[in-house]
């Protein structure tokens, strides 16, 4: 707890996401707690903030590390597994079981497949990752075109639907899954050597590879997995609609990258932290049902993100935070 509450942008999040609660429930007359509008909350904001993840694991990674086809990804992956299931499978129902696993490892493979892509052209062929995966997005939303028409894929099984909008008593399935890639990824990055090497790399990538880490393994390792958290990402995009597009979400990836530097994700590298990533998630999600409750302008809700993004770098930055600077020394004489 000592820890938790000595790193000052992990009380400026706790602390705005306990006012944002407070004043909506006083101005809602307490309708932003209610069982409906908490269930609803839970169940948007597991797939941006998946997309969230993997922005994480990249800009990390250091080296201007970001991965631009996060979106493309999860979208690949999820109308890749379900033509692929509709094709092995005409009554989605009656083959529940094969369906839903044939629908998650196809969906997790596309990722995977992606991410190592993304993966080798900024390791192995030292492409700027900004231009890699910016490119690998328009290739991936492409393949989606080409393999759908433009279509919509529809029809799964009840296990994948269950995913999207099943839950497990009070708990939403799509938060639940959320929550355990998040405390699976904090473990990684806190504890494990593929981690500590990650943020080593991340800090000084000279320093990392004269201490003997092998520095593309690491950036195949991180894209790789940002590829298949986007999958499941795309997994529950499907599951939610029962239907998968290749289009959907255009506007998650800003999102996205919003809720990873909020969270205290640091662009240049070396320094970020899941904890600080999930309560911006929440933050922002508390924000939007909270100007939707309040019956205000959905345009307000693009400037209360960015004025919350400005603030927590404006509190919690040493160099531009007020109550960090040293006093100006008084003239003598």
């Amino acid at each position: 707890m000592r820890r938790l509450f000595s790193d000052h942008h992990i009380v400026f999040l706790l602390t705005a996401n306990v006012l944002i609660v407070l004043i909506t429930s006083l101005l809602s007359g307490g309708a932003f707690l209610s069982g409906d509008n908490l269930a609803s909350m839970a169940t948007q904001l597991p797939e941006v903030g998946l997309l969230a993840l993997c922005i994480l694991l990249t800009m990390v990674s250091g080296g201007g590390g970001i991965d631009l086809s996060v979106v493309a990804t999860a979208n690949l992956s999820a109308v890749t597994a379900g033509l692929v299931s509709r094709r092995l499978f005409a009554d989605p129902e009656a083959a529940n079981l094969p369906f839903t696993l044939t629908f998650l490892l196809v969906a997790l493979g596309v990722g995977l497949a992606c991410g190592l892509l993304n993966g080798l052209l900024v390791s192995r062929f030292n492409f700027a990752p900004i231009l890699a995966t910016l490119g690998t997005s328009l290739a991936f939303q492409g393949v989606g075109y080409v393999l759908t028409e433009g279509t919509a894929v529809i029809g799964f099984s009840s296990g994948i639907q269950n995913l999207g909008s099943g839950s497990v008593g009070f708990v939403p399935v799509p938060l639940i899954l959320f929550l355990a890639a998040a405390l699976v990824l904090a473990w990684v990055l806190s504890s494990s050597r593929y981690g500590l090497r990650l943020y080593l790399m991340g800090t000084n990538s000279k320093a990392a590879h004269f201490a003997g880490i092998d520095n593309r393994t690491i950036l195949l390792t991180t894209y790789a997995l940002a590829g298949v958290l986007a999958a499941l990402s795309g997994i529950i995009f499907g599951a939610r609609a029962n239907s998968v597009k290749v289009d959907y979400g255009s506007s998650y990836l800003l999102i996205a990258i919003l809720i990873a530097v909020m969270g205290g994700v640091n662009p240049s590298g070396g320094h970020g932290k899941v904890l600080g990533l999930v309560l911006a998630a929440v933050a922002l999600q508390f924000l939007s049902s909270a100007l939707n409750l309040l019956g205000l302008s959905n345009f307000l809700k693009d400037f209360t993100w960015g004025a919350l993004l400005l603030l927590s770098i404006a509190l919690t930055s040493s160099k531009l935070s007020f109550f960090s600077r040293p006093l100006p020394p008084r003239a003598v004489g």
